[in-house]
């Protein structure tokens, strides 16, 4: 075989379904076990897997160009922000790591645009499924082995060994509150995998309970009460899309005023809420952080500090948080006081409208359509959204890839670019006789 055939089988082998199937599994499982892979291999070696996997996605996009449809796949707002943070290094205090910390996110965000592009959503779910399945086996094993078997903790993945007590649990995520968040997420996914029948009932079911045991061991307040919205959401969705086409509008505004009430409803009795979920510790570390990133804010309103992702110690202004009482935070614990403190007024208004179209186009979606695959990003993007009033967790690694995913979809099945760009068909001219 001579070189520029086996050039032509190795660009015809990249170009298969099975490799993007594979491709696209390797790449949610690199978001997911960011973490673990950090810990386990280092910067280097999580470094290294992000870039062979923007190489692969790259030529695998080359090759199969003349099959995407590029018009309107990608939303306008998720590119103004990601150029608002990268024009952030101009004015930034610490430019060589906001330089970094623009490639570590956009590996991430390239890696997410390739597989939105060429994966359809239930090909998508189906991905997710398989990693978040042995991502939380692979956590509840560890813990098991740690809490049960060793009694003793795994320092370097953060895995505290409480399994003894019910709780609470780390996993392979670094933390209770990120268990807790991604065993959502699982849910949502096994949920639909088990409607569509995209595996056996038998692994539906059970992944379902793994995921429901997941979060619980969690003991995550910030995950059980985004638990009990999403579950109001999917009884709403499910409502809606058993309600008649012409009466679904009125609905829908019915829904809406429903949910501005019961925002009203949660600051009202905010103390026994905090109560009920044993968070009052959680939420005075919180507003003792929010209040000292709310007094930097002034300082640089209108475009930030600087783009930075996870929060940098050594770096000034988080220097000053390095002896926060409850231990030094790695971001804001709210992606919105996070974005306002690095991208500044205009950062925080642009993300603002990346997730409000996101959601929207992904929630009609999901009423609109019929097949059910279309709930799991509406439901996915809540999970991001609500979490976000209390982490900053949809600023990278897996959150984002996600949160990317899912607006790359939405914008790709209702895109008003798209529909501008088709022309009418001219009527059918009647033959003569």
């Amino acid at each position: 075989m001579s070189r520029g055939q086996r050039f032509d089988v190795t660009l015809a082998f990249m170009s298969s379904a099975r490799f993007v199937t594979v491709l696209s599994t390797a790449t949610v499982a690199t978001g997911a076990l960011s973490f673990a892979l950090r810990q386990t291999m280092g910067w280097a070696g999580l470094i290294g897997i992000l870039g062979a996997l923007v190489v692969l996605w790259s030529v695998v996009l080359v090759v199969r160009r003349g099959e995407i449809e590029w018009n309107g796949l990608l939303p306008i707002s998720l590119l103004v922000f990601l150029a608002w943070a990268a024009i952030s290094i101009f004015w930034s205090n610490y430019q060589w790591a906001t330089l970094g910390s623009l490639a570590y996110f956009g590996a991430f965000t390239v890696l997410a645009i390739a597989t939105a592009l060429l994966r359809d959503t239930i090909q998508l779910v189906r991905a997710f499924g398989d990693v978040l399945r042995f991502a939380l086996l692979a956590s509840i094993v560890l813990e098991v082995l740690s809490g049960l078997l060793i009694d003793t903790p795994i320092r370097f993945l953060r895995i505290a060994g409480d399994l003894d007590n019910f709780g609470p649990i780390q996993g392979v995520f670094g933390a209770r509150n990120q268990l807790g968040i991604v065993a959502i997420i699982a849910l949502v996914t096994f949920l639909i995998e088990l409607r569509t029948k995209a595996i056996r009932r038998s692994v539906a079911i059970g992944s379902i309970a793994l995921a429901a045991l997941c979060l619980l061991f969690s003991q995550a307040p910030v995950a059980f009460g985004t638990a009990a919205i999403l579950w109001a959401a999917a009884a709403a969705l499910y409502g809606l899309r058993h309600t008649a086409v012409e009466h679904r509008r009125i609905w829908q505004f019915l829904l809406f005023g429903s949910g501005i009430l019961a925002v009203v409803l949660v600051w009202v009795f905010r103390s026994p809420i905090i109560q009920l979920l044993d968070a009052s510790n959680e939420l005075d570390y919180r507003l003792n952080l929010w209040r000292r990133v709310w007094n930097l804010f002034p300082l640089h309103s209108i475009e930030g500090w600087g783009w930075i992702g996870s929060w940098r110690l050594e770096l000034v202004p988080y220097l000053g948080f390095r002896n926060l009482p409850g231990g030094a935070p790695t971001s804001a614990a709210n992606a919105y006081l996070d974005v306002l403190l690095q991208l500044g007024i205009v950062g925080l208004a642009i993300f603002l409208l990346l997730l409000s179209l996101a959601f929207t186009r992904s929630w009609l979606l999901a009423v609109q359509r019929r097949s059910v695959v279309f709930v799991w990003p509406a439901l996915v993007l809540l999970t991001l959204l609500v979490t976000s009033l209390a982490e900053s967790s949809i600023l990278g690694e897996f959150f984002w890839m996600t949160l990317v995913i899912c607006t790359v979809k939405a914008s790709r099945e209702m895109s008003w670019r798209q529909a501008l760009s088709i022309a009418p068909e001219p009527p059918e001219l009647p033959r003569e006789k």
